[in-house]
């Protein structure tokens, strides 16, 4: 090859020469053609479709790019008789459109996460509290900022109590200001057919008392006062017809001579079995393991030890049975986030009485709201 014959320079001549493509067969050469060719006319085309969608939505008008993040939302209103239905407004098409947040079926439970002040409340569960009360719903709310809830459910059964076959009560219990509290029984004797009754109570009001036990359960030293207080609890039950059964007189015995207590619990057949590792320490001289089985029951519960709390935990004003369909109510239990770690237990064990009576055959509808 004459490196004149293609004007070539002197020092261009060695690197043309060595080119791997002047060595490729014409087929290879003209596939390969081929294909960068397309290759190049696919990508021109994808960057003009691009282009256009750029040049077409305008982004000076849109500099945060909304209109490609709108879509299309719910606008169909959806009723049942269960239903709950949240009005919304959505950006679409370079306008403001009316929409639905349709709950048709509430009972598979609803969650609501967000900051404290997000408006949790004031979107969501003030219109579930009012719309389930304008469809006939039982209801029991935990008002953890008494009376924010309490208020709106009362105001807003005030004006909708006509939608109820039986005209609802409307029951509070509050630990803080007794004067605005009912008195209920979490320990109603008649809701208690079992030892085994006895002993979720006492689970639950311990477990709620010791966050810290719900990793160690089985250990001896959480099983040990568990079972202490159920025991109690089931004595209160079946002696004079369990007239002195609550919360309150459970903490009280329980505080007193471990001697005494232990006498009297197993002169009664069902509890001597129930009791036997308390015994056996007792009686082998165990000192040491029995004065700690007892204070693991006792410490947690003395903090329980309040006139407000045995006030409202002794009275009998109303059942727990929200749902009776003779006798429906709409509950509201007040809390304070300064003392949640005091009433957190007495609130649990409300809560886990509540949770057992609904769930029954031919009640009516509730609405169970807590956090």
């Amino acid at each position: 090859m004459d490196k004149n014959q293609y004007g070539i320079g002197h020092w261009f001549y060695p690197l043309f020469l060595n080119t791997p493509l002047l060595k490729l067969s014409a087929e290879i050469a003209t596939a390969l053609y081929i294909l960068t060719t397309s290759l190049g006319y696919i990508a021109l085309m994808v960057a003009g479709v691009w282009i256009s969608r750029l040049l077409r939505n305008n982004l000076m008008d849109d500099v945060f790019n909304n209109e490609n993040e709108s879509f299309q939302q719910e606008i169909q209103l959806m009723q049942n008789e269960y239903s709950v239905n949240l009005p919304t407004k959505f950006y679409y098409k370079g306008k403001w459109n009316n929409g639905w947040i349709n709950v048709v079926n509430p009972f598979r439970a609803s969650i609501v996460l967000g900051t404290p002040g997000s408006g949790k409340s004031y979107a969501i569960v003030n219109n579930y509290i009012k719309q389930h009360i304008e469809k006939g719903f039982s209801m029991y709310i935990y008002d953890f900022k008494f009376d924010d809830l309490s208020t709106i459910a009362y105001n807003h059964l005030l004006k909708h109590a006509n939608k109820y076959k039986v005209k609802p009560r409307f029951y509070v219990i509050n630990f803080d200001d007794p004067r605005r509290s009912h008195r209920c029984n979490p320990l109603n004797p008649d809701f208690m057919t079992d030892i085994s009754d006895a002993y979720e109570a006492a689970y639950t009001i311990m477990l709620n008392l010791n966050r810290s036990w719900i990793q160690k359960q089985g250990d001896f030293f959480v099983e040990s006062p568990i079972i202490l207080l159920a025991a109690i609890i089931w004595f209160l039950k079946i002696y004079d017809n369990g007239r002195y059964c609550t919360f309150p007189h459970a903490i009280e015995l329980l505080n007193k001579k471990y001697a005494d207590v232990f006498t009297i619990l197993t002169s009664y057949p069902e509890l001597e079995n129930y009791l036997s590792p308390f015994m056996d320490a007792w009686q082998g001289g165990a000192q040491d393991q029995l004065q700690g089985q007892i204070a693991s029951a006792k410490i947690p519960l003395s903090r329980m030890i309040s006139p407000q709390l045995y006030w409202v935990m002794t009275g009998d004003d109303f059942s727990l049975d929200i749902n009776n369909p003779k006798e429906p109510k709409i509950l509201c239990v007040g809390n304070n986030p300064d003392r949640q770690n005091i009433y957190s237990a007495a609130l649990g064990l409300y809560n886990s009485r509540i949770v057992k009576l609904i769930n029954k055959k031919r009640a009516i509808k509730e609405f169970c709201y807590y956090r």
